[in-house]
């Protein structure tokens, strides 16, 4: 057997600290919850409750469904989504009351008029910062899972998923109290429907700096995270100040904004894809002579519709038993590719990127030996010409 996982982080159980950081943020929604369960009628919370929940399957396969060239571990996608929709929410949620509070008794102004300060001034500071904060988290103790800007890209929208179900839940709430069921139907097309994404593209924008960060050494790591705190926050500021005061003009022009700003970012995303292909291109050949990495293999790493074609075959012709080996092979040869660039910006020391490349190549090793014995008769693929 392998001795590391082709993901390495990910264990036969889950780690202690992990097991202690969802429990303390599960406490933290509940807690969060617990205000709107008892300042409501329990009828309210559960319907805001099931419609905040319900399009969020749908919303993580959509951001999980950008993570498949090099899948992140499991714990650190959970764990972000838990700090989210729990500490995130319920710290940010006591700030800005605070905030909104304050700005009540000095400033003199009615409540909606300080609503719409705090929440286009205060509130962006206060939020980001909040889910920003795992993703520093991230940068210390998992710098190694920060390849480049997918892979922020996916941090941050798993957080910023787990903040805008929490969220939303006091949303349809109030809206139902106040407004009444279609109340409620407006704000769940407006949050739900029409911008479930707001809160992951505004911290997408730390996720891409922290990436960025993770690549380099020195002062310019701080530029880079700056940078992107103070885009984050001037995003999420736009959004809510157009909303608040811009009428619907306002919100046609905040939508637009977010429209671009989602497609600048698939648009990054793709980039790193071909980035990944090119390491996978550059630094798997040397390793042909250990019979573990063919040209045929390389051909096949580097497009989604070939590594799909090979799965197929592995299933087809090996079961079950084929396509995990398939899949732990392409995942090994991915990370080998991205440890070697890792290698070369000197983000590991030696030792550990020996350690790393035996078991990866174990891995591979492994996963080779359990390929479909008619391997030799019928390729699943092979290079052009």
């Amino acid at each position: 057997m392998a001795t590391r996982d082709p993901r390495w982080v990910l264990k036969d159980r889950p780690s202690f600290a992990l097991i202690i950081g969802l429990v303390l943020t599960g406490i933290c929604a509940l807690v969060s919850f617990s205000y709107d369960l008892f300042d409501r009628a329990p009828v309210q919370f559960f319907i805001g409750l099931g419609l905040a929940l319900a399009p969020v399957p749908l919303l993580l396969a959509a951001v999980l469904a950008l993570d498949r060239m090099e899948p992140e571990p499991r714990s650190n996608l959970i764990f972000a989504f838990a700090w989210g929709a729990g500490v995130a929410v319920l710290v940010a949620g006591v700030i800005n009351s605070l905030n909104l509070h304050y700005i009540i008794d000095t400033a003199r102004l009615s409540e909606s008029s300080a609503r719409n300060i705090a929440a286009t001034f205060g509130a962006p500071v206060v939020e980001e910062t909040m889910k920003g904060l795992v993703l520093l988290g991230l940068l210390r103790f998992r710098r190694a899972e920060l390849d480049g800007p997918t892979d922020g890209i996916i941090y941050a929208s798993m957080v910023g998923l787990g903040f805008a179900m929490s969220e939303n839940v006091s949303y349809y709430i109030a809206a139902l109290s106040t407004s009444g069921v279609k109340g409620l139907a407006v704000t769940v097309v407006l949050r739900g429907i029409l911008s479930p994404f707001a809160h992951p593209l505004f911290s997408s924008m730390i996720g891409i700096a922290v990436a960025y960060a993770a690549q380099r050494d020195g002062p310019e790591r701080v530029f880079y995270i700056l940078a992107g705190w103070t885009g984050a926050m001037i995003l999420h500021g736009l959004w809510n100040g157009l909303a608040s005061y811009g009428g619907f003009p306002g919100l046609v022009v905040a939508y637009l904004a977010l429209l671009v700003v989602l497609i600048v970012l698939i648009g990054v995303v793709f980039r790193d894809r071909r980035r990944i292909v090119a390491l996978i291109q550059r630094y798997l050949p040397p390793y042909e002579p250990t019979k573990l990495v063919t040209e045929a293999d390389v051909f096949m790493l580097s497009a989604f519709p070939r590594r799909r074609q090979a799965r197929q075959w592995a299933r087809l012709h090996g079961g079950k038993r084929g396509l995990r080996a398939m899949r732990d092979y392409q995942l090994a040869a991915t990370e080998l590719g991205l440890l070697h660039e890792r290698a070369a910006r000197r983000m590991v020391d030696d030792q550990t990127f020996h350690e790393e490349q035996r078991a990866l190549l174990e891995c591979m090793s492994t996963a080779r030996a359990d390929f479909p014995v008619v391997a030799a008769q019928a390729r699943p693929f092979s290079p052009p010409g």
